[in-house]
């Protein structure tokens, strides 16, 4: 644990780079990055690049063919010192589509930085580039290597950037996710959900509602019945939920529906309650003899178990403590890259990154005041390995 010396002296020197940091987060923001449009993800990417590479680390870019190209920065200590590694993990793409700018331009008013991606998560970004920056002038040694990855595809699952952050965690002694905080105290997520998605669909039998109301079998009918079941499975104090958020089915009213069908947003914080929901969403049968029940998918987030967190978070804490600042921890329903992660036994701590709100939305802002300490926290977190 680096002493209140140490902590308070990053601090310091990370206030007065504060007009350089903001300046650095608006090339980021205004270098537009949309996860579905790979040109545009690409520009930022270099932008990114190049900002990392001025200050003497190797900067390596990851071709992806579909998505945005990646970014894998190294700072290595001296080899004779060198036993391990950190991984800080995180992401450039946003959910804006290329644009957006036009009507949200970056601004800074009232001690807030507003723009696409301020929150979520370039301001990030920022806080780590000059957590290194700081520890590089303040000559600090370190004793394990540091990676960082920037990702292109997190807000759309990770499917490209996936193999790549689970080769590196598996290398990794701890893994440090610059996600948002949580909430105007900056809190970080110590727990989060599993996130999945699964289709229920019901194949029954056409028939005429009139004349011959009988020789039908209504999937309307069925589904809403196996959705009445499916609701007694939510524990919210387990913290499992199972939400239908799209359902279709018939075709005219006079006609007996033949198809329906469900799809449902699946939720867990324990990975055994994961693979219990999976287990008993498969294993429906439906009601009606005559009906048929078709049933996809599952999670694709495992669940950040606070487990593995926890040692993290004491250290985080202690470091907070030493530069005069309060830091509180939360559970949150949504995931993200260190749910991967953390289901591979990684210890992992998540939402290191930017102090505000409005992620996805068009008062999306980072508190200003908050940057420098946040990347205070992150040098400090890196020393201590």
């Amino acid at each position: 644990m680096p002493d209140s010396h140490l902590s308070k002296k990053f601090l310091q020197l990370l206030r007065t780079r504060l007009p350089q940091m903001l300046a650095t987060l608006r090339r980021f923001v205004t270098a537009e990055s949309p996860s579905l449009e790979k040109t545009a993800a690409d520009r930022c990417c270099g932008v990114i690049a190049e900002e990392w590479t001025r200050h003497g680390t190797r900067v390596e870019r990851i071709a992806q063919k579909h998505r945005g190209d990646l970014l894998r920065i190294t700072h290595a200590p001296d080899k004779s010192r060198s036993s391990g590694q950190l991984l800080v993990l995180g992401h450039y793409d946003t959910v804006y589509s290329s644009g957006t700018l036009a009507r949200m331009p970056f601004r800074v008013e009232g001690g807030k930085a507003y723009g696409p991606g301020t929150f979520d998560m370039k301001t990030g970004i920022v806080q780590a580039l000059f957590a290194l920056q700081t520890l590089q002038h303040a000559e600090i040694p370190l004793r394990k290597r540091l990676v960082f990855l920037w990702t292109s595809d997190e807000e759309i699952g990770s499917e490209s950037s996936r193999k790549f952050f689970e080769a590196e965690a598996r290398r990794s002694d701890a893994v440090f996710v610059l996600e948002p905080s949580f909430g105007p105290r900056g809190m970080l997520k110590t727990a989060r959900k599993g996130v999945g998605e699964a289709e229920l669909i019901v194949h029954g039998r056409a028939s005429h509602a009139g004349l011959a109301p009988q020789e039908g079998i209504n999937a309307i009918h069925e589904l809403a019945r196996q959705l009445a079941r499916i609701q007694t499975w939510n524990d919210f104090r387990r913290g499992v939920t199972v939400n239908a958020g799209v359902i279709e089915g018939g075709t005219r009213t006079n006609v007996i529906p033949e198809r329906a069908r469900a799809v449902l947003d699946l939720r867990a914080l324990r990975i055994s309650d994961m693979r219990s929901l999976e287990r008993r969403l498969h294993a429906v049968r439906p009601f009606n003899r005559g009906a048929r029940l078709e049933i996809s998918g599952g999670f694709g987030r495992p669940p950040l178990e606070r487990k593995m967190s926890a040692s993290l978070f004491v250290r985080a804490k202690s470091i907070a403590r030493q530069m005069n600042l309060s830091l509180g921890e939360c559970t949150v329903g949504g995931g993200s890259d260190g749910n991967f992660t953390a289901a591979l036994g990684i210890p992992t701590l998540d939402g290191l990154g930017a102090v505000g709100d409005g992620a996805h939305s068009k008062h999306e802002h980072v508190l200003i005041d908050t940057i420098p300490a946040r990347a205070a926290l992150l040098a400090a977190l890196l020393v201590t390995g």
